[in-house]
């Protein structure tokens, strides 16, 4: 190794070592509250950063969305927690984050169990504005069945008629 050379490895830096000091110091904790449509309005709690300078802890919040089994939301309802629901923080008071509906979607171990081989599924889609201004976009999901007295093996359906039920 050449002489005069890492001159900084014995030196030590300016202030010294750093105070470690722990994360949730600094957090709040929310109440998060699903809309009065659903029984059990309690959804949860969520932390933030408390408000600093600039940074206010309800921007900070605004805008979060939150994922909630119908099993959750509703008493006694247990063989319909494959719907999930999504709410979306749109109002902070006090220490209490109010939601409202932001999607809804089935768990994947549901759609899986619905797929079947030897049917056609079909899906479509379609965007719908409501009369009080919010718009909508509905998937639908749909399979063909055997029908009574069927003798073969597949029930697939043509693709005209997939095109008539997706116009639909």
């Amino acid at each position: 190794m050449a002489v005069g050379k890492n001159k900084k490895l014995g030196k030590k830096g300016k202030g010294g070592k750093k105070k470690i000091v722990d994360p949730f110091s600094r957090k709040e904790w929310y109440h998060v509250r699903a809309p009065a449509v659903f029984p059990q309005t309690k959804i949860g709690r969520t932390v933030v950063t408390k408000t600093t300078g600039t940074k206010v802890a309800k921007d900070s919040l605004m805008g979060r969305v939150f994922e909630v089994s119908l099993g959750d939301l509703k008493e006694h309802a247990e063989d319909e927690a494959f719907r999930k629901f999504k709410l979306r923080v749109e109002d902070v008071n006090g220490r209490h984050c109010l939601t409202n509906f932001w999607g809804m979607s089935l768990t994947t171990d549901k759609l899986r169990s619905l797929v079947r081989k030897w049917h056609t599924l079909i899906e479509a889609n379609t965007t719908i504005e409501t009369t009080d201004g919010y718009s909508l976009r509905l998937f639908a999901i749909g399979f063909t069945h055997e029908r009574p007295n069927q003798r073969k093996r597949t029930s697939y359906a043509q693709s005209a008629q997939i095109r008539n039920i997706r116009k639909k």
